[in-house]
């Protein structure tokens, strides 16, 4: 089974050790992505809406590196701080899909990495 990294200079750097995505055969793990602005470095605070496009802009550049789209995604993992965001986030999300949506699971969680509210990392097939 091969494994590579997958990088994009149009999504933010990795903050800690871990790669923004591994590709393992014909499946691409992509890293939990955040609100954070890849040309600055800097977190976004803004609306949950405008945090959550600033997240799948980044996931669309990480897919986009390995040659893939949002619609190869086949699995989202979605972590809130706090679940009453629910509603503003699956609006959002839900504007990215134009096709079937991929399988999701949505958890609260008591933090995430930089104090941001919202994160989502996936799964795409090749």
């Amino acid at each position: 089974m091969t494994r590579s990294v997958i990088l994009s200079a149009a999504a933010p750097k990795p903050v800690s050790a871990y790669s923004q995505a591994i590709q393992s055969g014909s499946l691409l793990f992509l890293a939990g992505q955040i609100p954070l602005d890849p040309a600055t470095g800097k977190v976004l605070s803004g609306t949950l809406a405008e945090e959550t496009e600033l997240v799948m802009a980044n996931l669309r550049a990480v897919l986009s590196a390995a040659g893939a789209t949002l619609d190869n995604l086949v699995k989202t993992t979605v972590y809130l701080t706090n679940m009453a965001d629910f509603a503003a986030f699956n609006e959002a999300y839900a504007r990215h899909f134009t096709k079937d949506p991929p399988a999701r699971t949505t958890v609260a969680v008591a933090a995430l990495p930089l104090g941001v509210r919202v994160e989502v990392e996936a799964i795409a097939a090749l």
